[in-house]
């Protein structure tokens, strides 16, 4: 009779475990996810355990000179990776001030006129029309009036109640 020895979980399941534990949304999970297996990739599929600082800047780095991703976009990375060492590897990762930054592009906000936003109404119907009437007029996030239910409408306040938003943190609204 053979015994087997269990394995160890592989690295993205621990994250993947890791994140749920932490409650972290879907969303972040599947991000993160992708950010780790292509800076594994990126090492020549090296384990991270192997890897330090400075490979994690290097990483960074490629990302914003030869990728040329936004600032955001890098910064989703470096917060994948610090996730990664700090909860799954338990490893403190030295401060990366050599880091290159991507740079912070301006954004001219894009808003449309009243009668745009006529124009974009009237063209709705049904179920559409009501969400984008709520994230027009409430400023709810898309998946906080998909998820919006009957309960949380109170008529008498002239408000709504968003559970589990942003955050998984609960707020009301107009």
């Amino acid at each position: 009779m053979t015994t087997t020895v269990p394995s160890r979980p592989r690295l993205l399941d621990q994250v993947r475990e890791a994140l749920r534990l932490r409650h972290y949304s879907v969303r972040t999970e599947r991000a993160y996810v992708r950010w780790i297996r292509r800076f594994v990739l990126f090492h020549d599929k090296r384990h991270p355990a192997e890897l330090g600082g400075d490979d994690v800047t290097r990483f960074l780095s490629w990302l914003a000179q030869e990728r040329n991703v936004s600032a955001s976009t890098q910064t989703q990375a470096l917060c994948a990776l610090l996730f990664l060492y700090r909860h799954v590897l338990r490893l403190d990762l030295p401060w990366m001030t050599e880091v290159a930054r991507a740079p912070a592009r301006p954004r001219i906000p894009i808003v449309l006129g009243r009668d745009e936003v006529r124009a974009v109404l009237r063209r709705l119907e049904g179920v559409d029309r009501l969400v984008v009437m709520l994230l027009y007029g409430s400023g709810l996030r898309l998946l906080e009036a998909l998820r919006l239910r009957v309960k949380d409408v109170d008529f008498d306040q002239h408000q709504l109640t968003v559970r589990g938003g942003k955050g998984d943190k609960d707020r009301i609204t107009m």
